[in-house]
């Protein structure tokens, strides 16, 4: 189990430390949802395979709690259509701040900040990665572009919301194929990177629609393919984070 801790400018983030010898730090970026259970869940996971794991609550102070983000989902993925139609609004509403021009400035930096810890925490020794999913994915490719220090990125069902041509490390990213908005401008963001000069490898999952990943919504929890998923970004962090 971690422990919630503050980081600079009243940003908080949970913390998962490993026992025993740690392979690196990394950093974990939440969902649209905000940091719910699910996300400290998965930093625990990463924590118990040797990895010092640091999620950044990045919309807390945009006011999507982890109470906000828990019933904005049960919401949105409701069996009732008419709720499902009736959260659309509040969910854009919610979600505004985080659509503003500068939010994205600040989110970038606040994530810098998260490298910042990592990098000074003992037995890092400059091994830092990032990883996210949906809204975090974007962000994991925003975080690599931003920091020369990321060593490797591992966007889950994510899009740049910036340029990639900055990107210095391997990128290992996730998809379903039945994301149809992701797979539809997957093909523009491989020549993308492959034009930017950036390893960049997309593992996708058939039968996988976005969200594939979290154990907390059986609407889009897919267990093959996140379990497929997570070993793959494990043995990529095990390469790429390696003392060499």
């Amino acid at each position: 189990m971690g422990s919630m801790i503050e980081l600079a400018d009243n940003l908080t983030a949970y913390r998962a430390e490993p026992v025993g010898e740690v392979r690196g730090g990394l950093v974990l970026i939440h969902e649209i949802w905000g940091l719910v259970a699910h996300i400290t869940d998965v930093a625990d996971r990463f924590a118990a395979e040797g990895y010092l794991v640091l999620a950044p609550d990045i919309l807390g102070p945009t006011g999507v709690s982890a109470e906000v983000g828990d019933e904005l989902q049960r919401l949105l993925f409701n069996s009732d259509e008419k709720t499902r139609t009736e959260a659309q609004p509040i969910l854009r509403e919610k979600l505004a701040p985080s659509n503003a021009p500068e939010y994205a400035a600040w989110a970038v930096g606040a994530l810098r900040s998260a490298v910042d810890y990592l990098d000074a925490q003992p037995g890092v020794d400059g091994r830092i990665a990032v990883t996210g999913f949906c809204f975090g994915g974007g962000y994991s490719f925003a975080l690599a572009a931003a920091d020369p220090r990321v060593r490797a990125a591992v966007p889950f069902y994510g899009y740049p919301p910036t340029a990639v041509d900055t990107i210095g490390c391997p990128v290992l990213a996730f998809y379903g194929d039945e994301d149809e908005r992701l797979m539809t401008s997957l093909p523009a963001l491989t020549a993308t990177m492959a034009d930017a000069g950036v390893t960049f490898t997309a593992q996708t999952y058939e039968g996988a629609g976005h969200a594939f990943f979290n154990d907390t919504n059986g609407m889009t929890y897919r267990p093959d393919a996140a379990a497929d998923a997570f070993a793959r970004a494990l043995a990529f962090l095990r390469t790429t984070l390696s003392r060499d």
